[in-house]
């Protein structure tokens, strides 16, 4: 076992090794141990549905087997991290997107074919479920920033400016989902447009942690969980985002020196939104562990 002078790299080596699933265990292995891309997409096979989708709790907080959004953009993900996201796989999804999707022609958050399994109590079940950005944003700029073209992307696509557009009074999920959608869009100049207005958004809403040591001074969104709060790194996740301008360098430093501190003495990363099963929490860990080393090595911090 890792020991507490180990390197952060190395305690966390050892968090995925004895608590992930085992798609977690080789995204790791991929990321950073010189894992194989083949080994990820096979583990990730196992959440595919016939319908092109992805099911199975992929995404933690909503069980059972049937396809829903929120996985498959899950998926998406994995796969734009393996750089697998091309092809004859991504064509299958996007006909699942195409078939699930809103009358507005991008996505829900929650198909109502999840009723009967269990599922978050803060994700709501409706019989007609609308479009959101929360759900749709992350997807169309992962899609865009892959050069993927497929006619479900045209509508999607506009629903995303409009919903962006829009914003006036927002919460921290729903400015990162938009940071998603403009970091892949490919109107440049219009997603550098928004995004300024989007961040001082952020700034006057105080809908980022600015100063850790004073976190207590800053609101926590409607419906959140105590302590649920979002910092410059959740929005800048690299150097590259269009959210980096929206922090001072000081600022960043600050709530990167915060993440790394975060690491548990488990090796692992906490999970920070509400925590309604213990099989759930279990999972997430891994998928924030992930997430928090993927943003300190972005941002040039030495993990080990």
């Amino acid at each position: 076992m890792a020991g507490t002078g180990a390197s952060p790299l190395k305690r966390a080596e050892q968090f995925i090794w004895l608590t992930a699933r085992v798609l977690e265990q080789r995204r790791f292995a991929h990321q950073f141990l010189g894992g194989s891309a083949d080994a990820v997409e096979t583990a990730l096979a196992a959440y595919l549905n016939e319908d092109g989708g992805y099911g199975h709790a992929l995404e933690p907080d909503l069980r059972g087997p049937v396809s829903q959004p929120l996985h498959t953009a899950h998926a998406l993900s994995v796969l734009d991290s393996i750089g697998r996201c091309s092809g004859l796989r991504v064509e299958r999804i996007c006909r699942f997107l195409t078939d699930v999707s809103a009358k507005e022609g991008a996505l829900p958050a929650l198909l109502p074919s999840q009723r009967g399994y269990p599922a978050a109590p803060f994700i709501p079940i409706v019989d007609d479920p609308a479009a959101q950005l929360l759900a749709t944003g992350p997807v169309v700029g992962l899609l865009h920033r892959n050069a993927v073209w497929h006619a479900w992307l045209f509508r999607a696509t506009d629903f995303c400016w409009a919903a962006v557009d829009a914003l006036e009074k927002s919460h921290p999920y729903e400015i990162e989902a938009a940071v998603a959608f403009l970091d892949g869009a490919p109107d440049r100049a219009r997603a550098e447009a928004a995004a300024d207005r989007l961040g001082r958004l952020v700034r006057e809403q105080r809908l980022a942690v600015l100063d850790p040591e004073r976190r207590a001074e800053y609101p926590v969104a409607a419906g959140y969980a105590p302590g649920e709060q979002h910092f410059p790194y959740d929005y800048a996740r690299t150097p590259e985002s269009l959210a980096r301008s929206w922090f001072t360098d000081e600022e960043l430093e600050r709530s990167l020196d915060h993440l790394a501190a975060e690491q548990q003495a488990d090796g692992g990363w906490p999970v920070n939104w509400r925590q309604w099963a213990p099989g759930t929490a279990l999972e997430g860990r891994p998928l924030v562990t992930l997430k928090a080393l993927l943003t300190l090595r972005a941002h040039g911090r030495s993990i080990g």
